[in-house]
């Protein structure tokens, strides 16, 4: 994607939003209108990212998979709302198609989303988009700390109150929901550490 003509100078439809020309130097969000743009992850957060997406599609059923920097709709209403959350489960059936984006739509559903905190991004992580992600019906939402000893701090849907936050873990991350998951967390932030743990296996 070249650099943008022109900033935006008005409040964004999905539509505008999901004509924007590539880029592969930022990364693009919509918040009720207003354009985010944010410089792509540093190397130790792609570094988590891609180990844990693959720690993901090795213990989860059949049925689900997890894919990198999927957009998820969090708000179809004028002015609309884009995240771009780093991992999403979804469907493994939906991960075949061509669909653009998870939408929350029958069908077209998010089972779990993660987001791994940036330099900048820990509001957004924490405040705004735990109550988007519920407000969408997304059952769980994961939020990574890169700060040491990383941690993973788990969100599920607890009814009309929205998220339920469980506190933060370090070490090693079990939960039975969606599915019976063991997440070793210090290994997913070196990529050989992780090559190695899964060799030997």
């Amino acid at each position: 994607m070249t650099a943008l003509p022109s900033w935006p100078n008005h409040l964004l439809t999905l539509e505008e939003f999901a004509a924007l020309p590539e880029d592969n130097t930022h990364r693009y969000e919509l918040q009720e209108g207003i354009l985010i743009v944010s410089p792509r992850p540093v190397f130790v957060h792609q570094t988590v990212m891609q180990c844990l997406a693959m720690e993901l599609n090795r213990q989860l059923p059949k049925s689900l998979g997890a894919l990198t920097e999927v957009e998820v709709v969090t708000n179809h209403k004028f002015p609309g709302s884009v995240r771009v959350p780093d991992i999403v489960v979804l469907p493994r059936e939906l991960a075949k198609t061509v669909t653009p984006r998870v939408t929350g739509k029958p069908g077209n559903e998010a089972t779990i989303v993660v987001e791994i905190i940036s330099p900048g991004s820990h509001l957004t992580d924490t405040v705004a988009k735990p109550v988007e992600y519920a407000n969408l019906g997304i059952p769980h939402y994961w939020v990574i700390d890169l700060e040491p000893p990383i941690s993973l701090t788990a969100y599920h849907l607890a009814g009309e109150f929205g998220y339920q936050e469980a506190p933060a873990v370090t070490g090693t991350f079990t939960t039975s929901e969606p599915s019976p998951l063991s997440i070793d967390l210090q290994p997913l932030t070196d990529l050989d550490a992780y090559i190695e743990r899964m060799m030997n296996r």
